[in-house]
């Protein structure tokens, strides 16, 4: 099974705004945490998100959350480059 590309060892707490947006899976966006295409020809697939009222989310980038789009503290986890 593939990978994702660990884009980042901390979350990225960011203000959203009502609406559908698309959450990089894959680690490769060169928009993070947001899907640019990046994915294509992979086995990833973005993950689609609902955000239903305006507030800061904490928004995973290592990629490895049981819980996506949203860190659950697994960056604390990854081993030590």
């Amino acid at each position: 099974m593939d990978k994702p590309t660990i884009a980042d060892r901390k979350p990225i707490i960011l203000e959203l705004d009502e609406g559908t947006l698309y959450w990089c899976a894959c680690g490769k966006s060169q928009n993070q945490p947001f899907c640019d295409g990046s994915h294509a020809g992979s086995a990833f697939e973005p993950k689609k998100m609902t955000i239903e009222r305006k507030r800061k989310y904490a928004m995973c980038l290592c990629k490895q959350t049981r819980n996506p789009p949203f860190c659950d503290g697994a960056h604390s986890k990854l081993p030590t480059e």
